[in-house]
């Protein structure tokens, strides 16, 4: 892809939520050989709150699907405020996407895809599409979605 992630951002018009804080004894971010480890980060909005529910109960897909593309800003957002420039991001490695939801509930790869088709539009398909889990459980919180990655630096 030509043009750089930050510049992708500011074209689709996207806008950060604030990064949140580590909710435990862990770091946000860790670089390690050049690979950047995000945590597991929530759907955060704009006002600080989250996007919670369980799908299949008190969330319809497409409202997790939401939330997952949430969860991508707030990973941004995240990269931005423990590590700096965006654009110093290669391509992203692995993904691990968790949906709270009901047993029966089975499409969490759907869900996750709202994080996963992000990723794709901010790094391009080549850069932004990397292997990935998408599982089903409860999470803290009552988050809505919760997503794990590892990006390669330039």
């Amino acid at each position: 892809m030509s043009i750089s992630p930050s510049k992708r951002i500011s074209e689709l018009g996207l806008v950060l939520p604030p990064a949140p804080p580590p909710a435990g004894l862990y770091k946000p971010v860790l670089l390690v050989d050049g690979f950047l480890y995000i945590s597991g980060q929530g759907p955060m909005k704009v006002d600080g709150t989250y996007i919670t529910g369980k799908v299949g109960d008190t969330l319809s897909l497409g409202e997790a699907k939401l939330a997952a593309e949430q969860v991508g800003l707030t990973m941004l957002a995240t990269i931005t405020t423990h590590f700096g420039d965006i654009d110093r991001i290669k391509r992203l490695v692995k993904t691990l996407g968790m949906v709270n939801s009901t047993p029966e509930f089975d499409q969490h790869p759907l869900v996750i895809n709202g994080f996963s088709e992000l990723m794709a539009d901010i790094f391009g398909t080549e850069n932004g599409v990397g292997v990935r889990s998408a599982v089903g459980m409860t999470l803290p919180g009552q988050v809505a979605v919760e997503i794990e990655a590892m990006f390669q630096l330039h």
